[in-house]
C-alpha cells in the first residue's frame, strides 16, 4: 500500500527539518520538500538545502524559482501604487510569503498530494497568509502545521531530531534575517520592545560608501529599465542592479510596526534601498504626468491593494481588477528620475518626462499665467465659491 503524500513548505531551518522527520516517521508520509525562490538565494544555498532535504529523508525535492513571476504579477503593482505599508514598509516580506505559499500550494495541487504541511509557529502573520493560500487552492489537502500544533519549544524539536540521529549546528543567530528580491527584513531582541533600535551590527549590508553620488532611474511605462546609465530588459536586473549601487550607502533601513493579521502589534527591521528609492522616484515622476484624479484615486486603491497583500488575499479576485486599474495608470509615466545618494539617505533631485505637465507653455506656478486671464481667474472664483458663500449667508440670517 503506497504512502499518502504530504507537501512541505520547506526552508532547511530548524523547524521545516523538524518536520519532515515528523511526517515521514511519525505520520507514515511521503514527504515531498518544496522551496520557492523569489529572489533571496544564491545557487549555493539552494544547492545545500536540497542536500539537506534527502539527508533528512524527503522522497523528492524540488526547487521552484519564481523570481521572475513575483516581479510581474506582485512587485511590479508594488511600484504602479506606490505602496509603503502604513508610509513605511514596502511588504518585503507580507509579499513574497503569499507568493511563495500560492506556488507551494499550486505544486501540492499539480502532483495529487493529499496533505500540505508548513512550519509556522502560531504567533505570527505566515501561518495564515499559507492556510489561506492552501486552504483556497487546494481546499481537499488536509493542512498539517506540526510546530504551531504541537507548541514545541526550539529545545524540544532539537532534542527529536538529535534522537533520530540528526546532528547539525542549530545554534540560533541572534538575528533572524530573511531577504528577497524586494528587501530583506530584520527580527531580534530590540525589535520585541517598543522603544529599541537595531544596533550597526544587526543589518545585513554595512556601510561601505561614504561620498555621495549622483545617479537616473529610468522608467518606462512605469517599469524601472535604466539604472546609472545602463538599460535592462529584465526589470528583475535592474532592482538588483539598483540595491547594489545603494545598499552600501546605509539607505532603506527602518523598522516597521504595524497590526498582524490576528491583532497583535508588531514591529520587525528591514532594509530596502532599492524598494524605497523607486517608489520615492516612480511616485515623483507620477506627481509630473498624471491628472490630480488619477492621482488621488491611485492612492485610494493602492491603500487597499497593499492591506489585502499583507492579509493573504493575493488570489481574491478584486485584486486583478486593482492591478487592471494600476497598470492602466502607467502609460505615460515615462521618463528620468535624478537621485542623490549618501549615507543613511536619498532624495528625488527632479525629473524628466516628454508627458511633464508642468509645462510652461501653460503658466509658470506663481509667476506668469499664458493660458488665461485675470478676468477668467476671477469668474471662475466667484463660480467655484458661490455655493459656500450661500451657505454662510443662509446661515446668518438663520442665527440672527
Amino acid at each position: 500500500m503506497s504512502q499518502p503524500k504530504v507537501v512541505l513548505a520547506f526552508s532547511g531551518g530548524l523547524d521545516t527539518s523538524f518536520c519532515v522527520k515528523y511526517l515521514a516517521e511519525d505520520r507514515g508520509y511521503e514527504v515531498y520538500s518544496v522551496l520557492v525562490d523569489t529572489g533571496g538565494f544564491s545557487d549555493e544555498e539552494l544547492k545545500t538545502i536540497e542536500a539537506n532535504a534527502y539527508a533528512l529523508g524527503v522522497k523528492q525535492h524540488a526547487t521552484i524559482s519564481k523570481t521572475k513571476e513575483y516581479y510581474n504579477d506582485c512587485i511590479k503593482y508594488l511600484i504602479f501604487g506606490n505602496i509603503l505599508k502604513n508610509n513605511t514598509y514596502p511588504l518585503s516580506v507580507s509579499a513574497e510569503r503569499i507568493f511563495q505559499a500560492v506556488a507551494v500550494a499550486e505544486y501540492a495541487k499539480e502532483i495529487g498530494a493529499s496533505a500540505i504541511a508548513h512550519g509556522s509557529t502560531g504567533a505570527g502573520n505566515d501561518q495564515v497568509r499559507f492556510d489561506m493560500a492552501f486552504r483556497i487552492i487546494v481546499p481537499e489537502a488536509e493542512i498539517i502545521t506540526p510546530i504551531r500544533d504541537l507548541k514545541l519549544s526550539r529545545e524540544a524539536e532539537i532534542e527529536y531530531l538529535t534522537a533520530k540521529g540528526v546532528s547539525r549546528d542549530w545554534t540560533k543567530a541572534a538575528y533572524s534575517i530573511n531577504k528577497g528580491l524586494w528587501g530583506t527584513s530584520v527580527g531580534g531582541k530590540e525589535t520585541l520592545t517598543s522603544d529599541q533600535y537595531l544596533p550597526e551590527s544587526a543589518w545585513p549590508t554595512q556601510i561601505t560608501k561614504t561620498e555621495p553620488e549622483r545617479i537616473t532611474l529610468e522608467f518606462v511605462n512605469g517599469e524601472l529599465k535604466g539604472v546609472a546609465g545602463e538599460t535592462f530588459e529584465n526589470s528583475v536586473t535592474a532592482i538588483q542592479k539598483l540595491a547594489e549601487i545603494a545598499q552600501p550607502f546605509g539607505i532603506g533601513r527602518d523598522i516597521h510596526v504595524g497590526d498582524t493579521i490576528i491583532g497583535i502589534k508588531g514591529r520587525v527591521g528591514f532594509e530596502a534601498a532599492a524598494p524605497l528609492i523607486i517608489i520615492k522616484a516612480h511616485h515623483t515622476l507620477e506627481k509630473h504626468v498624471l491628472t490630480e484624479q488619477q492621482l488621488y484615486w491611485k492612492e485610494q486603491l493602492s491603500n487597499w491593494y497593499g492591506s489585502l497583500l499583507h492579509k493573504g488575499q493575493f488570489v481574491e479576485p478584486v485584486m486583478r481588477n486593482i492591478e487592471t486599474f494600476l497598470a492602466d495608470t502607467q502609460s505615460h509615466v515615462t521618463g528620468k528620475a535624478h537621485v542623490y545618494l549618501a549615507p543613511h539617505r536619498f532624495h528625488v533631485e527632479g525629473i524628466e518626462s516628454p508627458f511633464d505637465l508642468m509645462s510652461s507653455k501653460f503658466g509658470s506656478y506663481g509667476e506668469m499665467n499664458n493660458a488665461w486671464t485675470g478676468d477668467d481667474v476671477r469668474g471662475f472664483s466667484k463660480v467655484a465659491s458661490n455655493q459656500v458663500m450661500i451657505y454662510g449667508k443662509v446661515s446668518d440670517s438663520v442665527n440672527q
